[in-house]
């Protein structure tokens, strides 16, 4: 049954990756071309206490680019940056191979499972919990993630985002309040 729904969440959110963003030929740069999603459903409860604890009350403000996303530079861990798709549709935060070396996260390549199905077909990785993520003061712990193999942009998924308390996107703009 758990993987029924993990496989519903990942080609839904598949689904939302390949629609294009941009009109054909407007050249306006090409969005990453990873082609997958990871997801990874959990049963742990929300305690208040980890909600995100932010540094000041303003709120974040992150723009688009060119090619239709948002993007942000987000501390893991302590104080590595990791480059970041924010990404509403996806359920857990997702780092390529090599953000997660960089970070120091522990995984094995050779204990890669199938996690997923995407529109490249299965999706294969490893769980993680990462103990930090911190988006402009937004910081969250013990976020849920995973490490994906052939994933070129890390992406910040709804185990970072459901977690600090609203989102709204208005034009060319995303507010992290």
């Amino acid at each position: 049954m758990q993987k029924l729904l993990l496989l519903a969440i990942v080609l839904g959110t598949a689904l939302g990756l390949i629609l294009p963003s941009n009109p054909p030929g407007d050249g306006a740069g090409a969005a990453p071309k990873h082609g997958f999603e990871a997801a990874a459903a959990t049963n742990k409860a929300a305690d208040p206490s980890d909600e995100a604890q932010p540094a000041s009350h303003s709120p974040a403000r992150i723009e688009r680019q060119e090619n239709g996303h948002f993007y942000v530079d987000a501390e893991v861990n302590g104080g590595e940056l990791v480059h970041f798709l924010v990404d509403t549709g996806a359920t857990s935060v997702a780092l390529t191979v090599e953000d997660a070396r960089r970070l120091g996260v522990g995984f094995s390549p050779s204990e890669f499972t199938v996690i997923g199905t995407g529109a490249s077909g299965e999706v294969r990785g490893q769980m993680v919990t990462l103990a930090r993520v911190s988006v402009q003061g937004r910081e969250v712990r013990d976020v849920n993630g995973a490490v994906i193999e052939g994933l070129t942009t890390s992406l910040l998924g709804q185990s970072y985002l459901s977690r600090i308390g609203s989102i709204e996107m208005s034009g060319d703009h995303m507010t992290l309040r």
